[in-house]
Order: structure tokens, then C-alpha cells, then sequence
């Protein structure tokens, strides 16, 4: 009696979090996802443990050294980047094909293994920053796509739900259609957007050949079936699902209402992680895009909302004031004019 007990508390707790966190939660399909994603031109993926055991923020860990030093390092260095550059961790346990310390580099398709602390400095200064080959390592091609499913449990639990579900069931519907030497599917780290999830990233040749790296939001496991065979068989685009793409440029503002949800609500630009009381604050920026002229496209919201709000606000208040002033100062100057000139004729008349 006492197991059936439990068993039965432990699918009410699994149904409870389907319904809170998972894909049943009400949240669902509530936002556009068009332009959701900040430009950026080149994801560096570090393979690092595997997802269950990363802090919140695991790229600021004192305890994981190896994420933490080349997050420090990309962003001392950030003056120096010139293409806009995003850093995300991956799994790297036994049976995903990558070791601790290997890192993946989007859009160049390349793979250097074993990274270690002390090597950090020199491959941000070789490969990131001069864009040559690491002195200290041996560059392998990467083939076929990769997907990446955000499940960072600690960072959102409505990652640390969905994220392990859609991996499965990837995993199963490649297997079917014979594809495991094909795509590469691996859990990740944080990726900005916990409302969303699930969240999805899939590096794959576009229809012209080109590597490509596209954001989905929303998926579901019934999804995975059509990014597989839509998305990476055909290099056709999910547009119901889709949020950007890495390489966007400005002009793929003119395409966002072909990509709209059709009953979407606007954009929010504020999300709380749930169930992660430590994960109040912003996102880190070691998990934004760093290039030229630094974290440019991180940007403080709250003061974006602050100067909408008042600059201009008290400038068209400011302008309207100095308007008003100066009709009422013509309007007495023309008054004047024309007293005189009454004035003027009744002496004409009076001579």
C-alpha cells in the first residue's frame, strides 16, 4: 500500500509540473517570438559536465573553473573580438560525443578538444581574436547538424522540464528515420528566453549550403518531427516557432510579421526565472554577444523603458513650452506695430 502511495505522489508531482512548467503551462503561445533573439554572428559552445549538475549561472561559478575563466576572458577581451560573439555551455557526459574541455565553434563548423584552464588565454587570443587556428590544439571539421535543447534545470525550471523531454524524443525520432550519424543533438546552458521554452538551436546548411543557425521557442515534442524533416531535411524555416537566427541583420525586421504568432501578444522584454529565487537578477553578460565595441547587444532595458518614458517626454514638454512662448511674444510685437500705426494715422489726419 505504501509504494502504491508513493507511486502515485510521484506522477501527481510529474503531472503538477507539466501543468506548471512544462508544455501544458498557460504561457504557452502568449508572446511573439519573432525578434526575440539579439544580433550576433558566431556561438562558441564549451562542453562542460553534464546538465543536472550546473550552477544557475555556471559560467560565473567559482567552483567550474573552466567556463568561468573564458567567460572572463571574452570579456577583458571584448575589445578585441570583432565579430559579435555569444558563449554558451553544452553537456559533455559519456554518450554525447564530447569530452570536458572540447568547445564548438558556429558558423566556422569547427571543434577543438580538451580545453583546459591554463590554455584559456591563448585560444581566446589565436582563435577568437585573430582567427587562426589554436597554436595549442588540433582543429577538427564538424559535420552534419546540431542541435542544441536548452535543460538548465537551476537556471528555469521550465527548461530543467522541457529541455530533457524534447532531447528524448529527438534522440527517438532520429533513430527512426536513421539519422544518428547525421544530427547531433546535445543539452546546453542558459540561452536567454526562459519563457519560451522549450528552446531550441540548430546549426544546419540552409537551402544554399550555408551554415546557418536558427532559434525556435515553444516546441513541443509533437514539433520535433517537422524541425527534423522540415528544417534540417529541407533547410526550410518553422516560421510559427521561429524566433532568429544567428547572423540577422537589420533587414530581417521587414520579415517579423511573416514569423508572428497569429494571435501573439507584444514582445515582453522582462522574464523571471520560476522556482529559482537566486536568478532574480538580469541575465549575465557572459551569456551575451561581445564583439568591437563590447556587450552590444545586451542592452539595459530598464533604461531603455526609463528614457522612452521621460527624455522624450520632457522634450516634446520643453519644446511645446518654447513654442507657446514665442507665438505670445510675436503676438505682442505684432500688437505693438499696430498700435503705432493707429497712432501714426490719427497725427497724419490731424495735421
Amino acid at each position: 500500500m505504501a509504494s502504491e502511495n508513493f507511486s502515485s505522489d510521484a506522477t501527481s508531482d510529474v503531472v503538477a509540473d507539466e501543468v506548471k512548467f512544462g508544455f501544458q503551462r498557460s504561457e504557452m503561445y502568449s508572446s511573439n517570438l519573432a525578434g526575440t533573439v539579439d544580433p550576433y554572428d558566431r556561438h562558441v559552445f564549451l562542453s562542460y559536465k553534464s546538465y543536472d549538475s550546473w550552477p544557475p549561472r555556471v559560467e560565473n561559478s567559482d567552483t567550474d573553473l573552466l567556463p568561468k575563466l573564458l567567460s572572463d576572458a571574452l570579456k577583458s577581451r571584448k575589445n578585441d573580438i570583432n565579430v559579435k560573439t555569444r558563449l554558451t555551455i553544452c553537456e559533455g557526459r559519456d554518450g554525447s560525443g564530447l569530452s570536458d574541455g572540447d568547445v564548438l565553434i558556429f558558423p566556422e563548423m569547427i571543434k577543438y578538444r580538451g580545453l583546459k584552464e591554463s590554455d584559456v588565454d591563448g585560444f581566446v587570443d589565436d582563435v577568437l581574436v585573430n582567427g587562426k587556428p589554436w597554436a595549442s590544439g588540433v582543429q577538427e571539421v564538424l559535420i552534419g547538424s546540431h542541435v542544441f535543447v536548452c535543460a538548465h534545470n537551476k537556471r528555469d525550471r521550465r527548461c530543467g522540464v522541457c529541455g530533457p523531454v524534447l532531447i528524448e524524443k529527438f534522440k527517438e525520432e532520429m533513430e527512426l528515420k536513421g539519422l544518428e550519424d547525421e544530427v547531433f543533438v546535445t543539452a546546453c546552458s542558459h540561452v536567454g528566453g526562459h519563457k519560451y521554452a522549450g528552446n531550441v538551436i540548430i546549426f544546419s546548411p540552409d537551402s544554399e549550403g550555408k551554415i546557418s543557425g536558427h532559434w525556435y521557442g515553444y516546441v513541443t515534442p509533437d514539433d520535433v518531427p517537422d524541425l527534423l524533416d522540415q528544417h534540417i531535411g529541407k533547410g526550410e524555416v518553422i516560421e510559427r516557432l521561429w524566433r532568429g537566427q544567428m547572423g540577422g541583420r537589420a533587414e530581417e525586421a521587414d520579415k517579423l510579421d511573416e514569423h508572428k504568432l497569429p494571435n501573439g501578444e507584444a514582445l515582453e522584454h522582462s522574464e523571471t526565472p520560476q522556482e529559482n529565487g537566486s536568478e532574480e537578477k538580469r541575465e549575465s553578460v557572459a551569456n551575451c554577444c561581445q564583439g568591437g565595441t563590447g556587450f552590444s547587444c545586451c542592452r539595459d532595458e530598464s533604461l531603455e523603458e526609463k528614457q522612452g518614458k521621460n527624455g522624450p517626454v520632457r522634450l516634446t514638454t520643453w519644446v511645446g513650452k518654447w513654442e507657446q512662448r514665442e507665438v505670445l511674444t510675436a503676438a505682442a510685437v505684432v500688437g505693438a506695430v499696430a498700435t503705432v500705426a493707429v497712432a501714426y494715422s490719427f497725427y497724419r489726419r490731424s495735421k
